[in-house]
């Protein structure tokens, strides 16, 4: 069962902030025009980035709701929450995007019962639109991170996959998201980005894209060249990629920001060093050539290697190399007692 809810929010007096209705209409198309408003206000930007890409977001980064990816996302969770009492009775995810993490998590046995959240009208929709496909037991709302439309200890558990580098006051928005944890619930962030991973994924893409989209200029390499409408289509979107994204982390950033909001039981891991040097130009790759060229033989070359370069993280270089050099921040806390 899915549900869009529009309501109101009605939030308790730890977050005196505006909830105005964030607008629902999904706009899937920016212009330039757009593209260049969105440089000066960032929430603009999200929306939309996230609308645009909305309907092709699971394909662009090979997102599904099959047993690979409901153990890769469960496998984020039980990393940084090893013990976790499942199932939760009622489980929000913030910036759901189409819903990857919530709706795996769910499928995993964490929650019986989820939300979903997203400050773009295109992502609630297809997050939505997968759980009613999955059968599962999902509302969901358009909503500003900072002013989460939910009332006081609703949740159980609350969930996020690569949302807080999107938001602008992340303090504030842990606060919102203890607000609306029940005492004893807990939350769990996965997939931010580190400031040093960052730095090394965004060169690696920015040279893949480059070395790929000049080769395949040549005789008869033109063949693997996406028509220059789209390219330049991409262009524009990672235009606005490089807007959303408007923070870095190290393990105590974050672990510091959670404290100050107020959780407790504060911990965090981090995760993928090899695994992002491989993921992040074949991730490129794949956006700068045209699918139809791509097979199952890519996608094993892909996922096998990406599982290769973790065991590699996990086995080697996590016993030799500092947290905050690793790509991905993992982070989670609970909501005090009363």
């Amino acid at each position: 069962m899915t549900a869009v809810d529009d309501q109101k929010p009605t939030g308790g007096e730890t977050a005196p902030v505006d909830r105005t209705p964030v607008d629902p209409t999904p706009n899937p198309h920016a212009t330039a025009e757009q593209v260049q408003a969105a440089y000066e206000d960032t929430k603009l930007a999200q929306v939309l980035y996230h609308d645009w890409e909305a309907e092709t977001y699971d394909e662009k980064w090979s997102i599904s709701f099959d047993q690979r990816i409901i153990d890769f996302a469960r496998g984020r969770f039980d990393k940084i929450v090893p013990d976790a009492p499942v199932p939760y009775e009622r489980a929000m995810e913030l910036g759901s995007g189409t819903g990857f993490f919530l709706l795996n998590l769910m499928q995993s046995g964490v929650a019986k019962k989820g939300s979903v959240t997203d400050l773009s009208p295109g992502m609630v929709k297809v997050a939505l639109r997968n759980a009613e496909n999955l059968g599962l037991d999902v509302d969901g709302r358009v909503a500003d991170a900072e002013s989460i439309p939910y009332e006081d200890d609703t949740f159980d558990l609350v969930v996020g996959h690569a949302v807080l580098h999107h938001i602008p006051d992340v303090e504030q928005s842990l606060r919102e998201v203890l607000r609306v944890l029940k005492p004893g619930g807990r939350f769990v962030f996965a997939g931010e980005p580190s400031t040093y991973g960052d730095f090394y994924a965004r060169w690696m893409s920015r040279a893949t894209w480059w070395a790929t989209t000049t080769v395949t200029k040549l005789g008869p390499l033109k063949q693997w060249r996406r028509p220059q409408a789209e390219l330049d289509e991409s262009s524009r979107a990672a235009a606005l990629e490089a807007v959303v994204d408007i923070h870095t982390f190290s393990p105590d950033d974050l672990e510091r920001l959670a404290v100050a909001a107020g959780a407790a039981e504060v911990e965090t891991t981090a995760e993928e060093l090899a695994a992002a040097m491989l993921g992040w130009p074949v991730r490129t790759f794949e956006a700068a050539v045209p699918r139809e060229k791509l097979g199952w033989g890519w996608a094993g070359f892909a996922f096998g290697g990406w599982k290769r370069m973790t065991w590699l993280d996990e086995n080697v270089l996590r016993k030799i190399v500092p947290p905050q050099f690793f790509y991905n921040v993992l982070i989670t806390g609970v909501k005090p007692e009363k």
